[in-house]
């Protein structure tokens, strides 16, 4: 089976079970402080199992971007991706567990769909703790299908309770589906919770029934919701007997083009190949969105940096030293546009940021290498520190495999757990910097978190007002405390300019305007003049908020119901975001 057609059976199954298809959201989550990129399914409808109401009803199905880099440093082996598409079914308060584990079973079961041989599968339920009970009826509902007991797992909670990595926010129990690969059993006690390579995940039911606060309590949400999961490259390799994710369709092109330009063969370069699949169509993805998120110093920008500089390492590993990156990644934009109309709209983006920072990064290898000299000249002994080798990698982004080849060249080592703990206080860092806790924007519906939502509405229409409709919203960031905006522009704002945006959005707020909303079809809203950035993540439906005359948006909520509530606006800080982008941050009074 080929991803297009996953795609569409799965779409299909579950329209026929009365669920509405949505557009995968952005890779980049809106209004979200706590991580760069959308790592699951359920990110960016975390407001709608809060509770609001979504435009397109309370049954859900979609096929999510994700990226995930916690693990960048396993890409490589048979399995591990940093982008992969999550299928996804969702109920906001309209079914519950048993609708839930019956649709699950006969989409994978059933002839017409998947067709996995149930003796194939087995499955895992929450055992229960102090604080959530055990799950005895997920267990009974799969009985009833005739699930054997030989086939059922209690799981304690870090295994079957899932949340979002920051540990704060709506969670519940969940049943999680296997598929069993073959291989013999690692033991007596061997279950879906070894990581022996008998059991292979493919699928996450989850019943979000709760709520974390930043304390650990747990509380119950309005409303019983369904969030479910399932890896598309993952279950294609389950479906077609693969061996590795890399083995499917979707890498084919890839692969036979770096065969061409190498002239060696996949099999006998497993690694180089792999992250050379995986990172650039991680790197694509990322240039594609409409968030204009280009490679730099920090946050989202960082990472894509060094999946584009472990590219250009590992291109030249395979003895590629002429410019292939746009021949490679038109391979999958030919392949995606079909599903991801941004890859072709952006097309020249992506590939002119590519060919910049392959130069940039040449130029990076030669002073990366000067450096590297300079330092082993006053060396005391025959091994490189921790810090110096970390030095090269934070200030030109130069591998640490590469450094550690240097040295080889020159009889010396490198102390890599130096290296390591260097690095791993780097993480600790930007993970301060970028994350904070779970309270961001629409992930958040305190009511200063609302206010700061509306705010956002009105600084985009003066910012328009001033500088002309061409202006956009290109990233925001809310947390209760304060505002962070970015937007196109091409120079740093005066003290003028400042001071003018601010007296603005104060004329706005004292106007005492209505904020009203209503919901509409998207084409509609656009002939409205409705504005809308990010156009690949609308559904037919659409909620549209305005504020009297001075703005009109399409924004999934919440809002407060008059902008005389909202304060007094003032700017704390402006500077550059990234080339061409600047940045407000902002604080109500």
């Amino acid at each position: 089976m080929t991803a297009n057609e996953l795609r569409s059976k799965y779409l299909k199954f579950f329209e026929s079970k009365g669920h509405k298809i949505i557009s995968s959201a952005s890779i980049v989550p809106e209004n979200d402080p706590t991580v760069l990129f959308t790592t699951a399914g359920m990110h960016p409808l975390v407001p709608y199992l809060l509770g609001e109401h979504h435009p397109s009803g309370n049954k859900l199905t979609d096929v999510q971007k994700c990226i995930r880099t916690s693990d960048i440093d396993e890409v490589g082996d048979s399995s591990h991706l940093t982008f992969f598409e999550m299928l996804g079914n969702w109920s906001l308060g309209a079914y519950f567990k048993e609708d839930a584990i019956k649709y699950s079973y006969e989409f994978l079961t059933s002839k017409e769909y998947l067709g996995i041989p149930k003796d194939k599968l087995y499955f895992t339920v929450f055992a229960g703790d102090e604080v959530a009970p055990k799950d005895e009826e997920s267990y009974n509902i799969w009985r009833s299908l005739g699930v054997s007991e030989d086939h059922l797992f209690y799981l304690p909670k870090e295994n079957n309770f899932w949340i979002l990595g920051s540990g704060i926010g709506p969670c519940g129990p969940d049943t999680e589906m296997f598929y069993d690969t073959g291989k013999p059993a690692c033991g007596e006690d061997c279950s879906p919770a070894c990581s022996c390579g008998k059991y292979l995940e493919i699928w996450n039911d989850v019943f979000m029934e709760f709520y974390k606060d930043e304390n650990g309590n747990l509380s119950k949400l309005k409303q019983q919701n369904v969030d479910t999961g399932m890896g598309l490259e993952r279950t294609i390799t389950v479906l077609n007997g693969y061996e590795s994710v890399y083995d499917s369709e979707i890498f084919a092109g890839i692969k036979q083009k770096l065969e061409e330009l190498s002239h060696l063969k996949y099999e006998d370069n497993k690694i180089s190949f792999r992250i050379i699949m995986d990172h650039l169509r991680t790197s694509t993805f990322i240039l594609a969105d409409d968030h204009g998120i280009t490679p730099s110093n920090v946050g989202a920008g960082y990472v894509l940096r060094r999946l584009l500089r472990r590219v250009i390492r590992h291109l030249k590993k395979l003895n590629i030293e002429e410019y292939v990156l746009n021949d490679l990644a038109n391979i999958y934009i030919d392949e995606y546009s079909n599903v991801y109309e941004e890859l072709k709209r952006n097309k020249d983006k992506v590939l002119a940021e590519l060919e910049k920072e392959y130069n940039k990064f040449s130029k990076t290898l030669k002073d990366g290498e000067r450096l590297f000299y300079k330092t082993i000249k006053n060396l005391d002994g025959n091994t490189l520190s921790g810090d110096d080798a970390f030095k090269l990698f934070d200030t030109f982004g130069f591998p640490i495999e590469m450094t550690e080849e240097l040295a080889k060249e020159n009889n010396l080592n490198v102390d890599i757990k130096g290296f390591e703990e260097a690095f791993k206080m780097h993480q600790e860092k930007s993970r301060t910097i970028d994350a904070g806790s779970f309270k961001g924007g629409l992930a958040d519906t305190s009511e200063e978190s609302i206010k700061y939502h509306t705010l956002a509405h009105l600084l985009l229409a003066t910012l328009q007002e001033i500088y002309g409709k061409d202006i956009y919203q290109k990233g925001c960031n809310i947390t209760p405390e304060r505002i962070r905006f970015d937007f196109n522009l091409d120079h740093k704002l005066t003290d003028e300019e400042k001071k003018k945006i601010e007296d603005r959005v104060n004329e706005m707020i004292k106007t005492n305007t209505p904020v009203t909303f209503e919901e509409i079809p998207y084409e509609q809203a656009k002939a409205e003049g409705a504005h809308g950035t990010f156009q690949d993540k609308y559904g037919e439906i659409v909620k549209v908020y305005t504020i009297g005359s001075l703005s009109k948006e399409i924004c999934g909520g919440p809002h407060v119901k008059n902008t005389g509530v909202l304060g007094h606006f003032k700017i704390t800080k402006e500077e550059s975001s990234s080339a061409g982008v600047r940045r407000i941050k902002g604080v109500l009074e």
